[in-house]
């Protein structure tokens, strides 16, 4: 008997999934060749990969957690069909194999993946690959030897030879700091059900999906949301040519899983040469390579529904009363102040090793960063210090923005396991 998560089939998913946890899996090993934190799409994958190798794996955290709890209800993928797999070792398992076991409505083209299918195509992906997910809280990594000391929630110690780090967008939310010392301010990131801000007034800052489609959403549920953006304008990507075709494009403008062109192309197909380029450039690849932008399906429920106030910097925030008054420089340097229920961050993402409190602080000093707070990654994903690796967001300054997607999950999940098993067999030699 496997250890489920028991799901429904149609509607939102569980938020809480219900976990059965069967007698055999309380003895678990004293040791193990490799650890994951994190179960999202990268974590799943990159576990896979390593029991497909044989070693020995333990993985930690909530399933598809940041989906089922992060992002909004209602929402939709950015990528395609085509590039929203998680990565497997064996055939059967992509989204449209999900699709045809389940019955589920085919996803194909450039259609929008709905939020609620690829949770439930995730939990599914874990039932056949990683059924042995533990949610439990990694509360302690630190060096061990030659490998790690990993202690859980419940008091649990056990050694590791590597731990790989998929903690995906957990303790990277960023906030304006004009917004931190403010009550009724939250990052888009913290609500998956929007329907309680019917009637109030919301403002989000930030001009990007997240900022657009969470307006979008708050709109259709009836509240009064209005857009900050600081730059000029705010762009939407063009419609397909045929929402249900996915081309295979030209020698213009050749298809790849992050879109169509040459750049989105290799930014996919040589991830493994993008840690070479220069520190600055990476950076800025990083933050600009589909950078802010709002799908093109996402067009229509925006425009001329919800007010998007172009060319204005917030300069401070303070509370009044139960709301938060909002001062903003305008695009001419005129000074507008408003009044909100509340407000909503949505500025993104900051990578920061010293945020990951589950990390010794030992440990967390041997890392090697990028612009001081990236990991700094070698051709594995691995970290300066042996056996420890980052995948997913974590990596996107070593491999770029194919690590903001979940395309990613091929390259990494193959590149890790093949990494930890070397190791693993590198320190059986030695004994």
């Amino acid at each position: 008997m496997r250890e489920q998560i028991e799901t429904v089939k149609a509607g939102r998913p569980e938020r809480d999934p219900v976990v059965r946890s069967p007698a055999r899996l309380q003895a678990r090993p004293r040791r193990a060749d490799a650890v994951v934190i994190g179960a999202g799409p990268y974590g799943l994958a990159t576990a896979a990969h390593l029991a497909a190798g044989g070693l020995t794996v333990r993985t930690f955290g909530e399933p598809m957690e940041s989906w089922r709890q992060r992002m909004p209800a209602g929402m939709y993928l950015k990528s395609t069909p085509s590039a929203s797999s998680i990565s497997a070792p064996r055939s059967g398992h992509t989204l449209a194999d999900f699709c045809a076991a389940t019955g589920e409505e085919p996803l194909v083209g450039h259609r929008p993946v709905p939020i609620d299918s690829f949770i439930r195509y995730g939990l599914w992906f874990m039932d056949r690959n990683v059924p042995e997910v533990e949610q439990r809280r990694v509360v302690r990594v630190a060096r061990d030897g030659s490998g790690f000391s990993v202690v859980l929630g419940d008091g649990e110690e056990f050694g590791a030879s590597s731990v790989v780090v998929a903690s995906g967008l957990s303790g990277a939310e960023r906030v304006p700091a004009e917004l931190t010392a403010v009550a009724s301010v939250s990052h888009s990131s913290e609500h998956h059900d929007l329907s309680p801000f019917a009637g109030k007034r919301v403002a989000i800052i930030g001009a990007g999906q997240s900022a657009l489609e969470n307006a979008a959403i708050l709109h259709e549920h009836g509240a009064d949301v209005e857009v900050f953006v600081r730059g000029p304008r705010v762009v939407f990507a063009g419609p397909p040519a045929d929402v249900t075709r996915q081309g295979r494009g030209t020698v213009l403008k050749p298809e790849s899983p992050l879109g169509p062109g040459w750049s989105l192309f290799v930014f996919t197909h040589l991830a493994g040469r993008f840690r070479h380029l220069p520190v600055p450039v990476r950076l800025h690849l990083v933050a600009t390579v589909l950078g802010p932008f709002g799908a093109w399906w996402l067009r229509d429920r925006v425009e001329g529904c919800v007010p998007v106030h172009l060319g204005h910097r917030l300069e401070a925030a303070t509370s009044e009363g139960d709301q938060v008054k909002l001062t903003f420089a305008g695009p001419s340097g005129e000074r507008r102040v408003a009044a909100f229920d509340h407000v909503m961050a949505a500025t993104g993402y900051q990578v920061d090793v010293d945020r990951l409190d589950f990390l010794d602080a030992g440990l967390r000093r041997e890392i090697t960063r990028t612009a001081g707070t990236w990991p700094a990654l070698g051709p594995s994903f691995d970290s300066s210090v042996p056996g420890l690796y980052f995948t997913g967001l974590a990596a996107a300054a070593a491999y770029g923005p194919l690590m903001r997607f979940v395309a990613g999950t091929e390259f990494a999940g193959r590149r890790v396991a093949a990494a930890a098993s070397r190791r693993r067999g590198s320190m059986l030699r030695r004994l």
